[in-house]
């Protein structure tokens, strides 16, 4: 069982990726099935549609407000798009400035007059809420090891690893706008394993299960659920601690959330929420905490690698722990391989300093430096 779970983990993130992206003959047979969409819907000559990764780029400076919203519902429902861009560019600006965004991410918006539109319907592509790189808890497919430099935990060297996803079952426009909501499941399982110990022993595991819906407007974006955490110790730690003095905790909670999140020009991020326990064990659990943080992913790419920088920080605060501050921060690259939608793969180091977010030791202090492999899909 030695290294099982990393190995296991790992294989799923190095997998070979489908081919969720459009190439670029894809891409020319998209903008002129788009154009011709538009002119026999709506009558409108959009011959130099940009589509790139099978993200189509609207020019709306010249349009109604109506037409641009028929619009984005018609090029989203095609197949083969991915997303859908509107720019308040004309049309020959956004020809004009093809070439020099054509190094920045396709599925990202780049500017405050820029907004994207995913495609809607059953089992969709995308995420209306966009995955929080430095949150622990955040559900994904993830391996990382951990150096902590204090005993109060189970060892010095811990290996985590995370399964888990943000599955959005339905999703649909409000109204002909272009603001957007949709509806799913998020769950994920949270692992640690102290690397010291002979077997490499399960420590503690964490599962987290919700149901949620998210919005999205432009550069705003909201994500609410109603979850389930529980968490477990593993049975070779149990039987390790039998003559310490380790106190098990049966912890167990649902709780509501909310985060709301803003996306300013060249992939900087602001996101903030709070969240709300009940149903608690042990019953005693203080019931309210917030969560905040800022995030940068780099628009340039470095070609050589088809990687870009990225920079995340998310921060805690529990009523349980009077309200400290729990901080986790982490950097590093993400290779998208130019993928739109599809799987990304980070490699990011990292630094804790907080109440560890592992559940049976929620009221221990910790700090680690790591480096880890994160997938989204």
């Amino acid at each position: 069982m030695r290294y099982l779970c990393f190995m296991a983990a790992l294989g799923v993130m190095l997998l070979p990726a489908p081919v969720a992206h459009a190439t670029a003959a894809d891409d020319t047979y998209i903008a002129g099935y788009a154009a011709g969409v538009l002119k026999q819907s709506l009558n409108l000559d959009m011959r130099s549609l940009v589509v790139r990764d099978g993200v189509v780029t609207l020019p709306t400076g010249d349009l109604k407000a109506d037409d641009r919203d028929k619009a984005v519902q018609l090029l989203s429902e095609i197949p083969g798009v991915n997303a859908v861009r509107t720019s308040e560019a004309t049309s020959p600006q956004l020809t004009a400035d093809a070439t020099k965004s054509a190094r920045m991410p396709a599925d990202e918006a780049t500017s405050v007059n820029e907004s994207i539109v995913l495609p809607t319907g059953l089992l969709p592509t995308g995420h209306l809420f966009k995955p929080l790189l430095a949150d622990p808890r955040w559900a994904h497919f993830s391996a990382a090891y951990r150096n902590f430099q204090s005993n109060n935990f189970d060892g010095r060297d811990i290996g985590s690893v995370s399964f888990g996803e943000t599955i959005p079952f339905y999703r649909s426009n409000f109204g002909r706008s272009s603001a957007q909501w949709e509806a799913g499941l998020q769950a994920g399982v949270f692992s640690d394993f102290n690397l010291n110990a002979s077997s490499s022993d399960l420590v503690n595991t964490d599962f987290i299960v919700s149901a949620y819906s998210s919005v999205r407007a432009g550069q705003f974006s909201a994500f609410g659920r109603l979850f389930h955490q529980s968490s477990h110790l593993g049975d070779e730690f149990l039987l390790r601690q039998l003559t310490s003095k380790f106190e098990r905790v049966n912890l167990s909670y649902e709780g509501v959330d909310l985060k709301l999140s803003y996306e300013f020009p060249y992939g900087i991020r602001l996101y903030g929420g709070g969240a709300g326990l009940f149903h608690r064990e042990p019953s005693e659990l203080k019931i309210w905490s917030v969560q905040y943080g800022m995030e940068f992913r780099s628009p340039w790419r470095l070609e050589f690698a088809s990687m870009r920088p990225i920079i995340a920080a998310d921060v805690k605060n529990h009523e349980e722990n009077d309200w400290n501050y729990d901080v986790s921060a982490r950097a590093g690259v993400e290779f998208d391989n130019l993928q739109v939608l599809g799987r990304k793969l980070q490699i990011m180091g990292e630094y804790y300093n907080g109440f560890s977010p592992s559940g049976q030791f929620y009221r221990e202090k910790v700090e680690y430096f790591g480096l880890g492999a994160h997938y989204f899909f």
